[in-house]
């Protein structure tokens, strides 16, 4: 079975989810990501929080190598109840 996508694997691939900025966000999101990829670099995220402080946006740039593994990441992130939107 093909997958359909535009992009060539493998590739860079930024991931970006967002939550409230009090429950170690970036941790959880890291480790949610690792299961599914084989090195995170640290280097590799980047932080932003909101005007308020109030939630943050977490960008982990993975080597992606499948839309397969793509959508499995975007399901664990989406199914977690303290990440509020994946990107």
């Amino acid at each position: 079975m093909s997958e359909e996508t535009l992009l060539e694997f493998p590739c860079q691939f930024p991931i970006k989810a967002m939550g409230k900025a009090n429950l170690e966000l970036d941790l959880l999101i890291i480790e949610i990501v690792r299961r599914h990829v084989d090195e995170v670099n640290e280097a590799a995220v980047t932080l932003r929080a909101s005007k308020d402080g109030n939630y943050l946006a977490v960008t982990v740039t993975i080597e992606a190598t499948s839309k397969r593994q793509l959508d499995a990441i975007y399901q664990d992130l989406t199914d977690h109840p303290h990440v509020l939107m994946a990107l």
